[in-house]
């Protein structure tokens, strides 16, 4: 007669196979658990990981003690005035600078003339500082009184590096015309 295999006897030659445990009534908690766990195990091998073979190096974001700042070169065109403000690193080592300065116009007792330099609106990214390397921010206004009149001269520009809650003045006989003052983001390109 023939014999109906038991299924806790494996066959000739083989190892018995080992049974799935089902935890009644935990199936998608117990499932979401050793998920969790794993991720947190490779997790915890990641960080693991000596600091040296990490290839991400953070660099820092320039203080204002970190930079000199000046002014280039006025430049005009189509209506517009536009003057650089450069950032020079004068640390020792590499900074960082992201996003657009703070910028206002100040009279020689320092109160501010007009509202601050809103965004241009163009796109930025990081811009990495060796020692003695510059970068610039472009501020414009309209070239003289188009569409609107002209504020006073002022004496210098106070001016927020990007991240910074201390500014520097720089002596700058800036003029806001026609309600219009603007500055770009800290760039290599000199772009507004």
């Amino acid at each position: 007669m023939f014999q109906k295999p038991n299924p806790t006897t494996p066959p000739p030659g083989r190892r018995p196979a080992e049974r799935p445990r089902v935890l009644r009534g935990r199936g998608p908690v117990t499932a979401l658990a050793a998920a969790l766990l794993g991720v947190t195990a490779a997790g915890a091998a990641w960080s693991a990981t000596p600091a040296a073979a990490r290839t991400t190096t953070a660099i820092r974001t320039c203080a204002v003690s970190d930079l000199y700042l000046s002014t280039g070169a006025k430049e005009g065109a189509a209506g517009s005035l536009y003057w650089p403000v450069r950032f020079t690193n004068t640390s020792t080592t590499k900074c960082a600078l992201r996003g657009y300065p703070g910028v206002s116009v100040l009279d020689g007792a320092h109160h501010r003339i007009g509202p601050a330099a809103k965004h241009s609106g163009r796109a930025y990214g990081t811009v990495t500082l060796s020692p003695g390397h510059s970068a610039t921010a472009v501020l414009r206004t309209t070239n003289g009184p188009v569409g609107g009149p002209c504020e006073r001269t002022g004496t210098y520009l106070q001016v927020y590096p990007p991240a910074s809650r201390t500014a520097t003045l720089v002596p700058a006989p800036w003029k806001t015309c026609s309600g219009v003052f603007q500055t770009g983001p800290v760039n290599t390109d000199g772009g507004f």
